[in-house]
């Protein structure tokens, strides 16, 4: 199961719409990297609870809080700068390549938490991007859209 999320993070970020949608929801203050392992966890059926997601939540806040997001962060302040500074340019790169690498930790250390939990064939799987998107994004269009990607994702490798 090794990067296995990582994987289907990467398959699903390139379905059309997909990056749009978790930006969008990021803004609303989602964790995008939650909202995929819910997909990944969607697709293996299995089933969401309180118990599993505070689980997940407990992993993925303070990484994002104390690594991710003051890279994202310093990363936007240079974008401006960055246009007129080949050096600074540079270094831009590099801290966005920490900050991918950060997010791929992270989705490391929740399949880490969750590779375990059995899937259950017989029943539908709950929706796991309800248990782990805010309240303020429930209903937004943008969940809409990453779920129909993650099915449509899901029908694609059921096909192979």
């Amino acid at each position: 199961m090794q990067n296995e999320l990582w994987s289907h993070a990467l398959a699903l970020y390139r379905r059309p719409g997909v990056e749009a949608a978790c930006l969008a929801l990021q803004e609303l203050g989602a964790d995008v990297c939650l909202l995929l392992s819910g997909t990944w966890l969607q697709a293996r059926r299995v089933a969401p609870d309180a118990t599993r997601a505070a689980a997940l939540q407990a992993i993925a806040g303070p990484w994002q809080q104390q690594v991710v997001v003051p890279l994202r962060v310093l990363r936007q302040q240079w974008r401006e700068a960055a246009q007129g500074d080949a050096q600074l340019a540079s270094l831009r790169e590099q801290v966005k390549g920490l900050e991918l690498e950060a997010e791929r930790t992270l989705l490391a250390r929740l399949q880490a938490c969750a590779g375990s939990w059995p899937a259950d064939s017989n029943d539908p799987p709950g929706d796991w991007l309800q248990w782990l998107v805010p309240e303020q994004a429930r209903d937004h269009d943008a969940l809409r859209e990453l779920r129909v990607a993650a099915d449509g994702l899901q029908e694609a490798e059921g096909a192979d």
